[in-house]
């Protein structure tokens, strides 16, 4: 079984892999943030990860909707093949949309 653990670091390992970096991310006193800050060619965005089918919990969408209203991107990724969708979507130049993963 795929758990959350094992998407994060596969992805973490992945954007290593093609020149990012897949910061983890923590904010003392301010909870929902999500996992990690990618930083890729210029571009900067959070992941929340899940395992496969995992859902966001509400505190986590609000702060999801907060970053967004920023104007910064908040990607939720549930699966190692959303993780390859994404490394691929960077490394061809295609900025990443939120439609290409799952919704928080």
């Amino acid at each position: 079984m795929i758990t959350e653990s094992n998407v994060e670091l596969y992805l973490v390992n992945k954007i290593n892999s093609i020149g990012g970096l897949a910061m983890k991310f923590t904010s003392p006193g301010l909870s929902g943030v999500p996992d990690r800050l990618i930083l890729y060619r210029g571009l900067a965005f959070f992941v929340e990860l899940k395992k496969p089918h995992g859902k966001p919990r509400e505190l986590q969408k609000k702060m999801a909707k907060r970053i967004r209203s920023r104007g910064i991107k908040v990607f939720c990724i549930s699966t190692k093949e959303q993780v390859n969708e994404l490394a691929a979507m960077l490394e061809s130049g295609i900025e990443p949309m939120e439609q290409h993963f799952d919704r928080i």
